[in-house]
């Protein structure tokens, strides 16, 4: 060993974070691979609504759900429709598969970006710990690959754990798509610059940096579309406890907040920039509460902030003494595996069994000009017929009636206007068909109101039945 590295153990520790640099990128990138290629099959019905509006702008019709309807961002964030646009070729679901490989190459390059930062967080081997839960973990996986722009974000987010103008700028625009990460975004960053003595004008800048992005989206938003926040916002409206019981229940089962659980003395021996995390995680579950949480399953709105999440628990556990480590490492691994094992493997199978519910539909819906649905985005997918969307996150008259987004109180006068040839229905699922149809137990209430209101004009053409999932498809009557 050269001499001069003899006396300098600082730059010995440089040189060997240098050499180990690559490998822990490698650690990141294998956590996340076969989780995300066992769910590759999974995405929801927002991803095909978003599918099909980036269809519609590479073929120069505009930010439009439907081919002649007002335009409208619906569940996308702004900007994530164009960015697919051109990687679709103006098709649907060559546009939702594109949005797969996206979200995945995101994912991959966070998850290795993560596993370099974790590298760099210290030199005992138990800090690659929360990379076995990264492994494991259906929210992180599942969400890269289900076509909407979480693998993205969570991109950004990963990128914002470095400090300086860069990772600022990532946050802001992580924020820009999905508002309820400001908080997080915005805190971490200040708490960041003040620990780390940066000038107060610096922290000023990198502070708006920040705040910029979101605020862009909004004038664009109310320039374009009349409104400050997504359709969504509007047509899915939530409440504090439904808010309170999403968080709850990301604690418990996205594995890694079960890393963060330490005595004040091992987070005193971890380096200061461990703070600014812990506070901005804090913060974000904090919003989740007051925003109310989501619909989806395996709690969407949590991924981007993972990675944050294990980078802390990497710091906390190259600190701590390897008994608590190793009993937080298992208190994450076990609430992991129970969500992975009881919702992974239904979730794998969702965009086949789409893919195979459209292909009984296609011929049932071919000759209707005018469909009315709940889940819009596979039966916008069949074609161009223009979808009624019972729901609202496509339609800005719908999204504002009062309810929920499946609970919306349709009036019968503003359905019969619309003029659907069609309407389509789910059934709940294990009830029998019953006659007449408006006697079946639904699943949704706007389905129910709905079969109630269309009874006396509508009969059944068919039904479509796969699985314990079965949808009645109604037409009216001669």
């Amino acid at each position: 060993m050269p001499a001069e590295t003899m006396k300098n153990p600082a730059h010995c520790s440089d040189a060997r974070r240098a050499r180990n640099r690559v490998p822990g990128s490698v650690w990141g990138l294998l956590a996340a691979l076969p989780a995300a290629a066992w769910l590759w099959g999974f995405t929801v019905d927002d991803a095909l609504i978003s599918a099909r509006v980036a269809a519609h702008l590479a073929r120069g019709l505009g930010s439009r759900f439907n081919l002649h309807g007002a335009p409208v961002d619906a569940v996308t964030p702004l900007g994530y429709a164009a960015l697919l646009a051109p990687l679709g070729h103006g098709d649907t679901l060559a546009s939702l598969q594109a949005a797969k490989w996206l979200g995945l190459a995101a994912w991959l390059l966070a998850a290795s970006m993560l596993g370099q930062l974790i590298e760099d967080a210290g030199r005992r081997t138990r800090r690659f710990a929360p990379l076995a839960v990264v492994a494991v973990s259906a929210p992180l996986a599942a969400w890269s690959v289900s076509g909407m722009e979480t693998g993205l974000v969570t991109l950004l987010a990963t990128l914002g754990l470095s400090p300086g103008w860069g990772g600022a700028l990532a946050l802001g625009v992580a924020a820009a798509w999905r508002p309820e990460l400001v908080p997080f975004a915005w805190l971490l960053v200040s708490l960041r610059a003040c620990g780390g003595g940066i000038p107060p004008a610096r922290r000023v800048l990198q502070g708006a940096l920040v705040g910029l992005p979101p605020l862009l989206v909004v004038l664009v938003r109310v320039t374009i579309f009349g409104r400050a926040l997504p359709l969504s916002f509007y047509a899915k409206p939530s409440d504090f406890e439904h808010g309170l019981r999403y968080v709850l229940g990301a604690l418990a089962f996205t594995g890694l907040p079960w890393l963060l659980i330490a005595l004040p003395s091992e987070l005193a021996r971890c380096a200061p920039r461990i703070r600014p995390m812990l506070a901005a995680l804090t913060a974000h579950f904090c919003a989740l509460v007051l925003c109310g949480g989501d619909w989806m399953t395996m709690y969407r709105l949590v991924v981007p902030v993972l990675p944050c999440a294990a980078l802390a628990g990497a710091m906390i556990a190259e600190q701590a003494r390897p008994w608590a480590g190793r009993a937080r490492l298992a208190l994450g691994l076990v609430s992991a595996l129970f969500l992975a094992i009881g919702l992974g493997p239904a979730a794998r199978r969702v965009g086949a069994d789409r893919l195979r519910l459209m292909a009984l539909a296609r011929p049932a819906l071919a000759r209707d000009p005018r469909v009315a649905a709940l889940d819009v985005g596979w039966v916008g997918a069949l074609g161009d017929a223009e979808v009624i969307d019972l729901a609202g996150v496509t339609d800005p008259q719908v999204a504002f009636f009062p309810g929920g987004h499946t609970s919306k109180r349709i009036p019968a006068a503003w359905l019969r206007a619309r003029r659907p040839t069609a309407i389509v229905l789910l059934v709940r699922p294990g009830s029998k068909q019953e006659t007449p149809f408006a006697n079946a137990f639904f699943s949704r209430a706007v389905e129910r109101r709905v079969a109630t209101l269309v009874a006396g004009e509508f009969q059944l053409r068919t039904t479509l039945a796969l699985g314990d999932q079965r949808y009645v498809v109604l037409e009216a009557k001669p």
